[in-house]
Formats: structure tokens, sequence, C-alpha cells
């Protein structure tokens, strides 16, 4: 039996992707801004790396979940590894938070730094943290991870996991990469947004080797 997998924290995840299934039919107004974008512009929104800040305050409601096999591979992952020191960049409610902090409990504890840019998401995930027992293992940072992830990290970091503004991955690789031990993973949620990011960790000219999972997440390691 593992933390992931028995109370209080099986049955908190369970609810949690629930809601997040259903989430775009309860925020009606959020699913109605989302609709009448068009695809171009949806994808630029995406992509971008200045109107993120306005994106994600409309989109504050929606829990913005990793998918139930992504985090069942972010907790996997993070016991392969025998993780001590993960770093996440978007929180949202907390969904992959729990994940990662589960493997902490089962790995024999550590510590999670998690930055998110809204507050009430902030407010959100740390009740479910405190719920699932797991909030003692969790540093939760509030504001721009550019600002927030730029100073006062662990020397040595285990795992990163971005799932953030998709424009910002790049970035936000650059403020912890000194940081990432030799064969630290590091997983990109919804990668696809991110073609700077991907021709950076599919190099292993710049020290890394990639493979994409599930067809929307990038799971690399660092080699140098």
């Amino acid at each position: 039996m593992t933390t992931l997998t028995t109370a209080p924290v099986a049955p908190l995840i369970a609810d949690l992707f629930a809601q997040a299934e259903n989430a775009w039919s309860a925020t009606p107004s959020v699913a109605t801004y989302w609709s009448a974008l068009t695809v171009p512009e949806r994808d630029r929104l995406m992509r971008s790396t200045t109107d993120y800040a306005d994106l994600y305050a409309r989109l504050k409601d929606l829990p913005l979940a990793v998918s139930p096999q992504t985090g069942t591979l972010l907790y996997m992952l993070a016991r392969a590894t025998r993780a001590r020191s993960i770093v996440e960049f978007g929180t949202s409610f907390g969904v992959s938070t729990l994940h990662l902090a589960a493997a902490l409990r089962d790995n024999g504890g550590g510590r999670l730094i998690t930055g998110e840019f809204e507050p009430s998401k902030v407010a959100r995930a740390r009740a479910n943290l405190a719920a699932g027992g797991l909030d003692d293992l969790v540093e939760f940072r509030l504001g721009d991870a550019l600002e927030t992830l730029a100073a006062d990290l662990p020397e040595s970091v285990d795992l990163l996991l971005l799932d953030g503004a998709k424009g910002l991955y790049a970035a936000v690789l650059k403020l912890v990469e000194d940081r990432l031990r030799p064969g630290a993973l590091v997983v990109a949620d919804n990668a696809d947004f991110c073609p700077d990011y991907l021709e950076r960790v599919r190099s292993p000219e710049q020290g890394y080797l990639s493979v994409p999972f599930g067809g929307d997440v990038e799971v690399s390691m660092r080699i140098a």
C-alpha cells in the first residue's frame, strides 16, 4: 500500500479528478469566453510569454489538472528516483502537487516547492494538501514564477514539473537548470505548445535526453 492509493489521499484525488472533468460545465462564463476564441487565438494565448497573466486570471476557477495517467506517472517517477527535492511550476488546485507530495512521503520525506500565480488557487491547493495530510512537505510560493522561483531553491533538485503558462517553460527551466542534478527528471505537461522548450530538451548537446509520453507530456532527463 502507498500514500497515493490509500485514504485520505486516494479518495481526495478521485474527487478532484471528478471535479476537473466537470469543470467546464460548472463554469459557463469561462466556457463561453474560451469557445468565442478562434483556434489561432487560443494557440497564441497558450504560447504567449506576455499575455499569460490575463489568460490564467480568466481561468482561475478551473482546476487545470494533469490527467490521472500523468498524475500516476509523476508519483512513479518521483518514487523511482527516490526524489527528496521537487520544484513545481503551476500548482492550480494541487492535484499534481498531491501526487508528488505523496511520493515524497513514501520516499521518507523531502521538500516540494510549488509556484502559482493565482491567489485563490493557492488557497484551494493549501486546503487540499492539508486534507491529504501532506501540507508539511510543501512550500507554496504565490506570484509570477519568473520571480518566485528565481531564488532560494535547493542546492540539488531531483524533479521539476512544468505545468503553468506554457510560454514560460523554457524560462522556468533556465531558472532551475543549474540545480538539476545529473539524472534529474523534468516533466512538461502540454509540451506541444512549447516548441522552443522542446528544441532545448530534445538536444543531447544541451544536456538532456527526452521522450514524449501519452501524446502531450514530455519527460526529459538531465545528463550534464
